[in-house]
């Protein structure tokens, strides 16, 4: 009796072992390395090889619209939740030379992660690291470039940019004359003259980011 007691122990432990080695912790930080671009709160996501938050060279889906022209996470992650492992947001704005930290988690197997916020003040511009492979062991470390989601000209005119340098729109509704109407790496900022914003100080040159992914257990 004893000894079958002992094997039920065992295998309940083993069991308990088990489905805690099912979810593993990862640690993600954000590095802004631009001039004067600020990104908004940034969306951190775990999820299998099917998942992709956007395709270099096609139409922006509308929830991605949303974030790059607004810096709102939660129409994205809401579309993302079904069939992601974890999606998070870090909250506030990240500003130059400042790195922002979180821990998110992730399946046994489930190998890619995520990453995007609006850059401000832009347009339509955003920094995303686009289903990257997690560390299986160790660090990671990725450079990662600013998109254009096309679906707003890039006029850099404040009255169409949100956030605090601006105070301008944000997101508002589907693509108009002037965008380029797919996603593409963003070419930055442009003399435009009159009282646009100026590229002598908000330009950039990518990479725009800096994240380090650091497997926990």
């Amino acid at each position: 009796m004893l000894k079958s007691r002992l094997l039920a122990l065992t295998f309940s432990l083993l069991g308990a072992q088990a489905i805690a080695q099912e979810s593993v912790q990862y640690e993600v930080s954000i590095t802004n390395l631009t001039q004067a671009q600020s990104f908004t709160p940034q969306l951190v996501v775990t999820h299998p090889g099917n998942v992709r938050l956007f395709r270099i060279g096609n139409p922006a889906r509308e929830t991605l619209e949303i974030l790059a022209e607004g810096g709102d996470t939660a129409p994205l992650t809401e579309r993302l939740t079904p069939v992601v492992d974890e999606a998070l947001t870090i909250g506030g704005l990240l500003a130059p030379g400042q790195t922002a930290t979180t821990t998110i988690s992730a399946e046994q197997g489930r190998r890619f992660l995520s990453v995007a916020a609006m850059m401000i003040p832009t347009n339509d511009t955003f920094m995303a690291l686009n289903r990257a492979l997690l560390p299986e062991a160790g660090l990671a470390e990725f450079m990662v470039p600013a998109y254009d989601a096309g679906s707003e000209a890039n006029d850099q005119d404040c009255a169409n940019i949100p956030g605090p340098t601006c105070g301008g729109v944000g997101y508002v509704g589907a693509p108009g004359e002037g965008d380029e109407g797919f996603v593409h790496v963003s070419n930055g900022f442009h003399d435009l003259g009159g009282n646009t914003l100026s590229p002598a100080q908000y330009d950039w040159r990518n990479p725009v980011a800096h994240i380090t992914v650091r497997r926990m257990n």
